[in-house]
């Protein structure tokens, strides 16, 4: 190579090394666009990915849709909750079992009231809980602003009860006899509490104050216009006011 440069004329040797030297520019210029071109793609992909990465402003975080979902929940009314909190005591389920199996033995009327004087209670139990109570049931019919009694007892004993996901319901009923073996099998059922229930059974000035004021209670819950009730062969007696 250097020989056949050599041989070459002095106007050859110069235009040869002019082009050489043009060539030699152009590849550096080329590797300096190529460097230019390189560092602006590297740029550009830095740009995009912390663009990518960047939430924008228009959208909701798994955060706000979270709560967005929670606000439109606690809107919404919960019907089978609401019925659950109203019955908050076992005393509606004595009532519907007092009316349903005794209520029903009676001369009908119009309306069946129960009253259902507490000897005491053992709740320790949720799936059993015991009531033993001198419970009673009266049937009545309304004569103007009236409710005259046509039928009624008296039903001592000791009732089951289980708490359920709607309130309470009466399992079973162990009722004091009747007749030669009321005593008895009073004593049975109520056992150290007969003394108690026995005072209770015997006090009917205190029972006849929670007849009327149950009375009364059911009426203004049930919206019937009365201010008296009357037993048959009795004066009728005043209601006494009461409020819910």
């Amino acid at each position: 190579m250097h020989k056949l440069f050599s041989q070459m004329g002095t106007r050859q040797k110069s235009l040869t090394l002019k082009y050489g030297i043009q060539l030699l520019l152009r590849c550096r210029l080329c590797n300096a666009v190529a460097v230019v071109f390189a560092i602006m793609g590297l740029a550009s992909l830095t740009l995009l990915s912390a663009c990518g990465n960047k939430p924008s402003s228009n959208l909701k975080t798994e955060t706000d849709v979270t709560t967005i979902e929670t606000d439109k929940q606690s809107t919404t009314p919960n019907t089978e909750t609401e019925e659950i909190i109203k019955e908050t005591n076992y005393f509606p389920a004595i009532d519907r079992y007092l009316v349903n199996e005794f209520g029903k033995r009676y001369a009908e009327g119009e309306h069946c009231v129960p009253i259902h004087p507490i000897v005491t209670v053992d709740e320790r139990n949720g799936e059993d809980i015991l009531v033993w109570g001198d419970f009673w049931v009266f049937n009545y019919n309304q004569a103007g602003d009236t409710l005259k009694c046509v039928s009624g007892g008296n039903h001592p004993g000791l009732m089951h009860i289980r708490q359920t996901e709607n309130g309470f319901e009466v399992t079973s009923f162990d009722q004091v006899e009747d007749g030669s073996r009321y005593l008895p099998s009073a004593k049975k059922i109520f056992g150290k509490k007969y003394n108690t229930f026995h005072t209770i059974n015997s006090d009917a000035e205190a029972r006849e104050r929670l007849r009327a004021e149950g009375l009364a209670v059911y009426a203004k819950k049930h919206n019937i216009n009365v201010t008296m009730y009357q037993d048959y062969g009795w004066q009728a007696k005043k209601l006494p006011s009461v409020h819910l």
